[in-house]
Order: structure tokens, then C-alpha cells, then sequence
């Protein structure tokens, strides 16, 4: 065997080395972004609940409305212990009561007459689209960390180590309509 073809291989092996690296080097930054991405989401989410509790509570709107808000709002905090499946299913629940507690446009424009009422719709509101982005960025994050972890090379020589499956975030995160116009 000739030199050339020794540094022929050695090349070929030294490329395929650096494709290795790279693709474990962005599976690692991928798995950084889901983590970040779920911290953002958490942050969000518990944002959300605190300003529905305090709106419950502050007296500005009907007294069975804000019951059934600091229920759904308690209910979301505390799921965060039990497990995704449950966490979701509570945020849901606290996204639709939400959407149906704020339907009615004459409802929020009494609040909104309250100078303190109008910036609880406004902070709920910019809560509940930071939820909505936060969500998105995290499910964006797993689909392209998946893409990543089920190619051939990728699975082959265990580039992900054993980290686990990214598991995106299924909840019911749209915010109330009247609210994200405002």
C-alpha cells in the first residue's frame, strides 16, 4: 500500500471524525436549548398563574369569577409537582378558563375602566402570548433535536449519550381573544 493511499484514509477518518464532533457538538446545544427553553416555559407559566390569582382576588371582577380563576390558577400551580402529563392538563384547563372567563367585550371593558383593572388585562394578556411563544420555541426546539438524534450517524455511535427523548409540550396555550387585542 502506497503512501497516498494511507493519507487518503487518514483524511477520510479525520473528516468523518469532525462530522462526529460537530453533530454531537449541535446535539449538545440542542439539549442546552430545550433546557433554557423549558425554564423560559416554567417562568411563563407561573407568571401567568400569579397575575390570574392576583386579578382573582383584587375584587375587580365578579366574586364567582374570581373563584373559578384562583381555582384553575391553583390547580396550575401545584400540577408542577405531580407530572407533565398532569401539568399540562391543568394549564389547558387554566387556558380555557381564561378564555371563557374574558368573552364577553362588556365585561373587560369594565375592568379595563379601572386603571388597575386595565394593566391586570394587560400584563394577563402579555402573559398568556409569552406562554403561547414559549411553548413554540420549546416544541421547535425537540423537533429539530429529534431530527438530529434519528439520523443514521447520529444513532449509530450514540451521539445524544444517554440523555432522554425530548418530549415536546402538548397544552391548550391559546390566550383569550379580547385579551391579546388589548
Amino acid at each position: 500500500m502506497s503512501w497516498w493511499w494511507i493519507l487518503a484514509l487518514v483524511l477520510v477518518l479525520l473528516l468523518f471524525g469532525i462530522y462526529l464532533s460537530m453533530t454531537a457538538g449541535r446535539l449538545d446545544r440542542l439539549h442546552l436549548r430545550i433546557e433554557s427553553a423549558e425554564r423560559a416555559l416554567d417562568v411563563q407559566l407561573a407568571l401567568r398563574t400569579a397575575i390570574t390569582i392576583d386579578l382573582a382576588v383584587s375584587g375587580l371582577v365578579d366574586p364567582v369569577l374570581g373563584a373559578v380563576l384562583t381555582d384553575a390558577a391553583h390547580a396550575a400551580r401545584t400540577s408542577a409537582a405531580l407530572g407533565v402529563r398532569e401539568r399540562e392538563i391543568a394549564e389547558s384547563d387554566l387556558s380555557r378558563t381564561l378564555s371563557l372567563a374574558f368573552v364577553d367585550p362588556e365585561d373587560v371593558s369594565e375592568i379595563q375602566r379601572d386603571p388597575e383593572g386595565a394593566a391586570f388585562l394587560e400584563d394577563l394578556g402579555a402573559a398568556c402570548r409569552r406562554v403561547e411563544l414559549s411553548r413554540r420555541f420549546l416544541n421547535d426546539a425537540v423537533r429539530a433535536c429529534r431530527q438530529v438524534r434519528s439520523l443514521r450517524m447520529a444513532r449509530w455511535f450514540h451521539l445524544a449519550g444517554r440523555t432522554s427523548w425530548p418530549q415536546t409540550v402538548e397544552m391548550d396555550d391559546t390566550p383569550p381573544p379580547l385579551l391579546s387585542a388589548s
